[in-house]
């Protein structure tokens, strides 16, 4: 298999294997012109296994969500070729429209046009609250 270098655009690597297509659903890749390889279940001396997502465009999109998805992830950003950062997403302090709330009785399980906003709450533990309810929202 052969799979060209990036000239500029970002790997996002470290992905737990078979999340690829969660990941490339989330950041709507399949909306964008832009040419994207997936790689499933490539090998990885740290964790036997890993997907790879390599996005060959300069985009302005947001990436804050892959530190909710996957916390190991660790994102590339290229340029002319070359890595010029490198690091693992943080957990966003605000998530819109990626976690719902269970609360039966939230205004978000009536008003359904209301977007779902969570927020952090606890770092360490990976705890979010709906906006409107404060329900507890364990990652």
């Amino acid at each position: 298999m052969n799979i060209d270098s990036i000239e500029n655009g970002y790997v996002i690597d470290h992905i737990k294997p078979g999340k690829s297509f969660e990941i490339y659903n989330y950041l709507d890749l399949g909306k964008l012109d832009v040419s994207v390889a997936i790689i499933k279940n490539a090998r990885s001396s740290k964790t036997g296994k890993k997907d790879i997502i390599k996005i060959n465009e300069k985009l302005d999109i947001n990436l804050d969500i892959l530190g909710y998805l996957d916390s190991d992830i660790t994102i590339n950003k290229i340029v002319n070729g070359k890595i010029v950062k490198k690091y693992h997403p943080e957990l966003p302090k605000r998530l819109v429209n990626i976690i719902k709330c269970k609360n039966p009785r939230c205004i978000t399980s009536i008003e359904q046009e209301l977007p779902q906003i969570c927020e952090l709450t606890d770092k360490e533990n990976r705890i979010y609250r709906c906006k409107y309810c404060e329900e507890k929202i364990d990652v």
